[in-house]
């Protein structure tokens, strides 16, 4: 399934890549279920994070690895890609993009791929992922005014 989530915010972009950091991250978790950030090592290649999702009797891992950053005037990118998922997953590949908007803006943009292991699952996990993620963007708007 492929995913993408666009959010303007009104911060230049080399600002608010400064603020891709643990307290944001922390402030982008959802309600449900609770996350703890078990390791954050930050947003470049090689850099491990580590989740542990807890959905009331059973707690699930997920760990992503930075597979790809790369930063260019125009945009800088990060990708995480899943190396231990919870049970529901099989895959996950997450491209974060700061894209230089006109004027003095940036254009987050979430760009998940994901599956599950089944098709109808996938059609069943998209609504869900796709209100988890839109929970992030009045997060972005108000960090980044």
């Amino acid at each position: 399934m492929h995913l993408v989530l666009k959010t303007h915010v009104n911060q230049p972009i080399a600002t608010v890549w400064n603020g891709f950091d643990r307290s944001l991250f922390n402030r982008l978790s959802p309600p449900f279920p609770p996350v703890e950030v078990v390791r954050f090592d930050g947003c470049l290649q090689g850099d491990v994070v580590h989740l542990r999702l807890n959905f009331l009797l059973v707690k699930q891992d997920w760990i992503s690895l930075i597979v790809d950053q790369q930063s260019t005037d125009q945009e800088i990118y990060f990708v995480d890609q899943g190396t231990r998922l919870p049970f529901f997953l099989t895959s996950w590949h997450h491209r974060h993009r700061l894209l230089r908007d006109s004027g003095s803006g940036t254009v987050i943009v979430d760009d998940i791929r994901f599956k599950t292991p089944f098709l109808v699952t996938d059609i069943l996990l998209y609504p869900v992922m796709w209100l988890l993620f839109t929970y992030r963007k009045p997060i972005y708007k108000r960090t980044f005014r």
